[in-house]
């Protein structure tokens, strides 16, 4: 890159832009707080849907969650379904941080991660568990072969029935959280989470078994049943169900993806990627019938490749979004509403982790240099330590209390909200400058509905709040990690001046109309959601 310059991706961009010039007027249009698509993600608010939505939602899975439980203990006892459950409970939180790393450029809110996990945990292997027992016996009794009856089940019922449940989580997702499920990206992290849960819930079944035969037969180490079933499962293996409704997810991604009046494409992406789902499946629950090395073979010769290429895919399509930011933000740099700097340091992770650091770091020690604490009785606030209220530098009358144990605790713990709000500030900057790229992609695509103004209009809204604290923080995160190269190297973590912490929550709603970029308007009127904890009375 040169020297502070960033290169357009196109020189006239085809879908309109909005121009800064026109702040005030823009800025004026945004919609009523209630009717705002885009919402900051905070850690633990998870559901934040209509009450009647959510009440329906939970009481479906708890109930289908009570019923698996009850039929996983009914076949496995309760030691064994207690056994079952510690081993299995292992592997998920890897598959899960797997899943939510590479949701990271941008994260999808919890509430859908609880939701396909939920569903797939509680609702398809419900619907799993009650379809493959029926079709099995009914089989038996058509066939009157048993064995046969078995085959049958696992190689051609359950890989249809499973991955049907599952894949009903994704279709949901892609239904009624359609402006939360972007491209391919989202459809293999829904998918892998929801495959997550279904995996969890079907080991505690198999592995509830093993133990069971183990206290039949009196095996017990290392030699024992439920350690190969543990083996084979939680370590061989742990990935086979995510891998299969992957396909699928990709399936939906690809969907998403596709321009609007592409309709047919848009059905059937994701019923060949259910189909492929299927017979991977199918192949993998038949490698055993094959011969007594058909299992080696197909583990070695099909799912470590498949595995691979999935998650090569899963990993370019990571990069994907990255480029995207670096191709579609320099049209609103250059319109004035991002520095030149903030596509640059958008479109890395380490330079999005470096920003959320630093001002992290920087609010925090802005805090503890100018905050006022509670010395003692009778001083006033702002007064130093050591000095008599109203006195002056000259003029010291005797020893002040030394601040108190808590009243020291209490500063640093304020300092600490303002550094870690200040952090998080960037991080919802980070996030609404994705979507925004992510939104532009879709217009260029075709993929946008007839809301594309008023939802840039949004997203424009919620970067103007915040970019006194995200500007300065990403634009030394991009010179720090050599994307843009200064004339001078800053002196961590920001060079030149810094807003006061003390207004760090107090966003902007952007210059009044006739102001220019560069004018520092005072704070606005309007819906301030991010106000720091009040300092404590004095």
């Amino acid at each position: 890159m040169t020297d502070g310059s960033v290169q357009q991706w196109q020189s006239q961009p085809a879908v309109p832009l909005l121009e800064e010039q026109r702040v005030g007027e823009i800025l004026a249009a945004v919609p009523e707080r209630g009717q705002w698509r885009y919402r900051p993600r905070r850690v633990g608010m998870v559901w934040r849907s209509r009450t009647f939505r959510v009440a329906t939602v939970f009481t479906v899975l708890a109930l289908c969650g009570l019923a698996i439980l009850a039929l996983v203990r009914d076949q496995t006892g309760t030691q064994g379904f207690l056994v079952g459950l510690g081993l299995a409970v292992l592997p998920v939180p890897l598959l899960l941080a797997a899943f939510r790393w590479l949701d990271r450029v941008d994260p999808g809110p919890w509430r859908n991660v609880l939701f396909a996990f939920a569903w797939g945990a509680f609702a398809a292997a419900l619907v799993a568990i009650l379809a493959n027992s029926f079709a099995t016996r009914w089989i038996a009794t058509t066939t009157a072969d048993p064995s046969n009856a078995d085959t049958l089940g696992a190689t051609v019922i359950a890989p249809v029935v499973e991955e049907s449940a599952k894949a009903a989580a994704v279709l949901l997702i892609f239904l009624f959280r359609r402006r939360e499920f972007n491209g391919i990206v989202d459809g293999i992290v829904i998918a892998g989470i929801t495959a997550s849960g279904f995996a969890f819930t079907e080991n505690i079944l198999y592995l509830g078994n093993a133990f069971g035969q183990d206290q039949q037969i009196g095996t017990s180490g290392v030699v024992s049943v439920t350690a190969a079933t543990f083996f084979v499962r939680a370590v061989m293996s742990p990935f086979a169900h995510p891998l299969f409704t992957v396909l699928t997810g990709t399936g939906f991604g690809l969907a998403a993806a596709s321009a609007r009046h592409r309709r047919i494409r848009r059905i059937l992406l994701p019923l060949l990627g259910l189909v492929l789902a299927m017979g991977m499946h199918s192949l993998w629950n038949g490698s055993a019938v094959f011969s007594p090395y058909g299992f080696y073979a197909v583990y070695a010769v099909f799912m470590v490749p498949a595995f691979g290429l999935v998650t090569w895919l899963a990993i370019w399509s990571r990069r994907r979004e990255l480029r995207t930011l670096a191709a579609e933000l320099p049209s609103y740099a250059a319109a004035g509403w991002l520095t030149p700097a903030e596509p640059l340091a958008l479109s890395t992770m380490r330079a999005r982790g470096l920003a959320r650091d630093a001002a992290r770091r920087r609010y925090t020690l802005a805090a503890q240099g100018s905050q006022e604490i509670p010395y003692g009785p009778g001083r006033a606030p702002g007064a130093m330590p050591g000095r008599a209220p109203g006195a002056t530098s000259g003029a010291v009358p005797g020893p002040a209390p030394w601040p108190s144990a808590q009243a020291t605790a209490q500063a640093q713990a304020m300092a600490k909200a303002h550094g870690k709000a200040a952090a998080r500030t960037v991080a919802e900057y980070e996030s609404f400058a994705t979507s925004l790229a992510s939104l532009r992609l879709q217009a260029r695509r075709g993929t946008v509905g007839p809301d594309f103004a008023e939802r840039e209009l949004e997203l424009l809204h919620h970067l103007w709040q915040r970019r006194e604290v995200a500007a300065p923080a990403l634009t030394y995160a991009a010179q720090a990690t050599g994307l843009l190269r200064p004339h001078r190297r800053p002196s961590p973590p920001y060079s030149g001046p810094f807003p006061p912490h003390t207004q760090y929550g107090t966003y902007l709603n952007g210059p009044t109309q006739g102001q220019g970029h560069g004018h520092n308007p005072g704070p606005g009127p309007g819906y301030n959601p991010y106000l720091l904890p009040q300092q404590p009375p004095h």
